[in-house]
């Protein structure tokens, strides 16, 4: 007994001491905060102001950049006055008040300096955003003048880039696919943050020609760009639609710092009727006081005193009485850690008392439980896993060997039979790719209005010659537009998967039907077959990955066991759910309930 007692005198000893210096670190943490909290509230102060200054400089060099002039700037002002506290006064470059925020600005109320000069052919790389440098020639981006597409040369290339980034996303492959559009209005589509726009893959070569619009406005730039330099004696250039530029083969060499200098004073000949005058900003906070909530007076030093001599004793008197109450329960389950870390899945430490400790100890064991059980669910995966993959690969390496014993010619039939495994292996895998990123919260979504009487439609098509194979009859019950906000590549995976499968339990001579009706704030899409059914037994566990009705887990009359799976979970993916009854003899139907576009 006594050497049962001096780990835990010890351990006591050692609580105590650790809480008296946390205890005196306290102290001195809070003196040295107290001492340096007016110069964290200026640095803050400082920071919020230039961050102010940045966001207001921006907003009004983006507004000068796509208006001809000032006249209605005064809501833009207000909104940024309330967004960041400020006063903010707009002048012409003599001074004269164009706006006010406060809506009472006059000459003497200016202050001496202005915060900046608003120009956007004159962009201040100091306030400009940090997610982008200022442009070399100082021009604003948003200025794009006479560059501006019409409405309906942005609907014609909208379209088309709705179109384009449709297809690549039914590519199949793992991608971001976005558009975006250039301040002018034309639209890009992204992939994976690159610019898609080379190679006529789906379509993308019917963005890149340049619209009436932009041929015009490039046109004239280049003439305004020739016209300078003849006047500088400089050999003329031919402009790129970004406007980069080659060398004419007219006459001599272009002069490159000529040539620069000319197409910034073009460009901005060319944007002046778009783009507002220059003008002063003066932006101003005169009720905002840099303030603290501590000083270091006499009296608060006694405080601060007083205060350390207290959680000092405090912190003592609370950490003894815990300490002998923590070492018994800590102590278990550090063994039962230990049994845990060994190896023994049936590691539990008792439960005693609700307090935090009682509480671990009961996190503990439900941590056991749920790791026994997933070492079970492990086990039983990679079991059904091996299963579903040995058949094809058993039979691509008799085929294999077959040939290379000269048992079977090396002909078309041996190859049509190791592609067909070979795709069977591929389908498992995506399967199971599928499954991983749905249930891991991966899975990307690209949703948009989705008729889904059109997309079954879609689907009885793709499956129709599958289905007239088998001698089953596969049919699209008539119906009204019913309208989905959903993806539209996975919401035919789901029912695609669904007709696979009822297409398969169908006898020859029997229906497959499909229909999609209201029922409230949702559609349900239905799959109805006149096949074997399914049992009662059987449908709890209709879901579940691996699991096939056929006992022998033949793929004679079932698949790989995931396809009903992934449908649930692309359900769920989209907010909605899936439902099956059956009887056996009699056909089943799966239900799969959607919220209405």
């Amino acid at each position: 007994m006594p050497g049962d007692r001096a780990p835990r005198r010890g351990l006591r000893w050692r609580l105590l001491w650790l809480s008296a210096l946390v205890s005196l670190c306290s102290v001195a943490a809070t003196a040295w905060l107290v001492t340096s909290l007016t110069a964290v509230a200026i640095g803050r102060e400082r920071g919020q102001a230039l961050a102010d200054d940045t966001r207001i400089y921006d907003t009004l060099v983006g507004y000068a950049a796509t208006h001809p002039d000032w006249a209605e700037v005064a809501p833009t002002l207000r909104e940024l006055s309330q967004r960041t506290g400020r006063r903010i006064i707009l002048t012409d470059t003599r001074r004269h008040p164009l706006a006010d925020s406060a809506g009472t600005a006059t000459t003497a109320s200016l202050p001496a300096t202005a915060s900046a000069t608003v120009d956007a052919f004159a962009v201040d790389a100091a306030l400009a955003p940090h997610d982008g440098a200022a442009p070399a020639d100082r021009i604003d981006p948003r200025a794009v003048g006479p560059f501006r597409l019409t409405a309906r040369e942005r609907e014609a290339l909208d379209a088309t880039a709705t179109q384009v980034a449709d297809c690549m996303r039914g590519s199949g492959q793992p991608q971001d696919i976005t558009v975006v559009h250039a301040p002018n209005g034309r639209p890009n589509v992204i992939i994976d943050e690159r610019l898609f726009d080379t190679g006529d893959r789906c379509g993308v070569d019917a963005l890149l020609p340049r619209t009436p619009t932009e041929n015009r406005a490039l046109g004239r730039l280049g003439r305004l760009l020739d016209d300078c330099l003849t006047d500088r004696g400089a050999a003329p250039v031919r402009l790129a639609d970004d406007l980069t530029w080659t060398p004419s083969t007219a006459r001599g060499v272009p002069d490159s710092r000529a040539v620069t200098a000319c197409l910034a004073t073009a460009r901005r000949e060319q944007l002046d009727p778009y783009v507002a005058p220059a003008a002063l900003l003066f932006a101003t906070a005169p009720h905002q006081r840099i303030s603290t909530f501590f000083d270091l007076s006499h009296t608060n030093r006694a405080r601060i005193a007083g205060a350390a001599v207290l959680v000092l004793l405090t912190t003592v008197t609370v950490t003894f009485v815990a300490g002998t109450r923590m070492v018994r329960p800590l102590r278990a389950l550090t063994d039962a850690a230990q049994r845990l870390a060994d190896g023994n899945e049936g590691a539990r430490v008792e439960v005693a008392g609700d307090d935090e400790l009682g509480r671990l100890a009961t996190a503990f064991n439900l941590m056991s439980n749920r790791r026994e059980q997933l070492e079970k669910v492990r086990r039983a995966m990679v079991s059904d896993i091996a299963h579903e993959l040995r058949t094809p690969l058993s039979n691509i390496r008799g085929l294999l060997e077959a040939v290379e014993d000269g048992v079977v010619p090396a002909d078309g039939s041996v190859v049509s039979s190791l592609l067909e495994e070979a795709l069977l292996l591929q389908h498992i895998i995506d399967d199971l790719r599928d499954l991983a990123a749905a249930e891991a919260g991966a899975l990307r979504l690209h949703p948009e209005g989705v008729d889904a009487t059109a997309l079954l439609a879609q689907v009885a098509r793709g499956h129709q010659g599958n289905a007239a194979a088998a001698g089953v009859e596969l049919r699209v019950r008539p119906g009204e537009a019913l309208w989905l906000h959903a993806d539209p590549v996975r919401l035919r995976q789901a029912v695609g998967n669904l007709v696979s499968n009822a297409v398969r339990h169908t006898p020859a001579g029997g229906r497959v039907t499909l229909s999609a009706e209201p029922d409230g704030r949702e559609v349900v899409i239905r799959v109805e077959d006149t096949g074997s059914g399914i049992g009662d037994d059987d449908l709890p566990r209709l879901f579940d990955r691996f699991w096939r009705a056929e006992k022998s887990r033949s793929r004679q009359g079932g698949g790989s066991g995931l396809g009903l799976p992934i449908v649930r979970k692309l359900a769920e993916a989209h907010g909605g759910s899936v439902q099956v009854s059956s009887r056996l003899g009699a056909g089943s139907v799966f239900s799969l309930r959607l919220p209405a576009g």
